[in-house]
């Protein structure tokens, strides 16, 4: 309060009962919109004690004039607890949690930016006329999605501008590791949440000529001949300590067709490649080492589905996991037919090393519907595991040469024309220790991914806005 009144700018200041009135419903959006009698409204979204920088207010209207921006927000500071080092001398105390400023850098909202968890920061300035005029449009109360719902709708009506620079200070509760978040949507607990979400996103992909119909266009499985009915495609970079693990988990799987596994060894140094080395009698191992040194895990997923042992259906596992059972792969092709699809993705288990089984749990993507999944893809951040392929498909498209968001960009333009077909039955095992890549990443990090992410979400969403308009 004493930080916002400090600002000459500031006419007046609404406060919210957090818990009468949270600001996820839209009844309260359409509250503030009607107390709005100003140039511009600030909404702020949290609950702690907010620090706007000096004349930072001032330099966010003159910014939102200057653009035009229906929208702007801005990097920030972050207040928040974090553990001290502990002592290393005996019996001393373990370090005591202390609070540090952290810089918090946001990234640029794009036209593909549609996950509903896209930080903005907690400080959000809007034009009045165009949240008014974009409150005018909604037509659905929801409990969750109020927020989320404005922003797409404020999308439609200006562009929503990133101020990078740091023109405030919050105090952040959540201080959760990446790996831990990621799984926010997924958690059974916040259903009823993303039911919500999916519903706002869909209603704007629909405004904006996006949405897509359920995907019914059969697949040619007979179209061409394989010696193999489905390889395993293993990209791996000095994972000694987990490959021949992964690889047998291959080799035990009991099916009714030929199989291989495709291993591509992107010049590992720790004795990946002897351990690989040691299945060389086994003629359903093909080790591959690239020919060149720029390969990311998608490069080296290019040089499997074209290897001519690749089979007809491309069959994911990563170097640190193994499959569920030994009947995995036989359920995955089975289910190609059965639901004559282009994609396929099951469910998988969070694990140990131990292979027991951590939170949080089965990860089985269910808010993936037949009738509109492939356009809630174009929300959430992945399609799950273990995916496979239908091998000609992916020959046709290739993956991005990546070692993030390759798997994603071919899954969302595969299922822009065919069905992605789906079991809830656990089928992999991920499992968790210190050198998972995405355990806990750094904000830099986290926000390039991100930026990745909705830059594929971004060239997807245009390439079915023009499909739609060339078919009108």
């Amino acid at each position: 309060m004493e930080s916002l009144k400090a600002c000459p700018m500031v006419s007046k200041i609404i406060l919210l009962d957090a818990v009468k009135e949270p600001m996820a419903k839209s009844t309260v959006i359409k509250k503030i919109a009607a107390h709005s009698d100003c140039d511009y409204t600030l909404i702020y979204t949290k609950e702690t004690t907010l620090n706007m920088g000096y004349l930072s207010l001032e330099r966010m209207v003159n910014v939102a004039k200057d653009t035009g921006a229906a929208m702007v927000y801005a990097d920030h500071y972050s207040f928040e607890y974090q553990q001290d080092a502990p002592s290393q001398q005996a019996g001393q105390p373990a370090g005591k949690k202390q609070m540090a400023k952290v810089a918090k850098p946001v990234i640029d909202y794009q036209f593909g930016s549609l996950r509903d968890d896209f930080d903005f920061g907690s400080v959000l300035l809007y034009k009045t006329s165009a949240l008014k005029a974009a409150v005018k449009t909604m037509k659905t109360n929801y409990k969750f999605a109020g927020l989320y719902d404005l922003r797409l709708k404020v999308s439609q009506k200006g562009a929503l501008v990133h101020i990078n620079e740091f023109l405030y200070s919050e105090i952040e509760e959540d201080t959760r590791k990446s790996g831990q978040k990621m799984f926010d949507y997924v958690d059974p607990k916040n259903r009823e949440v993303q039911v919500e979400m999916e519903k706002a996103c869909t209603d704007h992909l629909k405004k904006i000529g996006g949405y897509l119909p359920r995907r019914t266009k059969k697949v040619p499985f007979g179209k061409e001949k394989f010696e193999f009915e489905a390889s395993v495609i293993i990209p791996v970079y000095n994972r000694v300590k987990t490959v021949r693990d992964a690889i047998n988990s291959v080799l035990n799987q009991q099916t009714k067709f030929k199989y291989n596994v495709l291993i591509i060894d992107n010049h590992s140094t720790d004795g990946t490649k002897e351990a690989i080395d040691e299945f060389k009698n086994d003629k359903r191992v093909v080790h591959i080492i690239p020919d060149r040194n720029d390969l990311g895990i998608g490069g080296c997923w290019n040089l499997g589905i074209h290897n001519p042992n690749c089979g007809k259906f491309s069959i994911q596992l990563d170097s640190d996991d193994v499959y569920y059972s030994e009947n995995s792969l036989q359920i995955i092709v089975d289910n190609f037919y059965k639901q004559n699809c282009g994609m396929f993705v099951g469910a998988y288990a969070m694990t140990n090393f131990k292979m027991e089984t951590i939170p949080p749990g089965i990860i089985d993507h269910k808010e993936y519907t037949q009738e509109n999944g492939h356009n809630n893809a174009l929300r959430i951040n992945g399609f799950g595991a273990p995916r496979a392929f239908f091998t000609p498909f992916i020959r046709n498209i290739n993956l991005p040469n990546t070692s993030y968001g390759e798997d994603y960009a071919v899954g969302l333009r595969i299922c822009r024309e065919y069905a992605i077909g789906r079991s809830f039955e656990t089928l992999y095992c991920c499992r968790r220790w210190e050198g998972n890549s995405d355990a806990s990443l750094s904000v830099e990090k986290t926000n390039k991914n991100n930026l990745y992410k909705d830059r594929i979400r971004t060239w997807e969403l245009q390439a079915r806005v023009a499909m739609n308009k060339n078919n009108k």
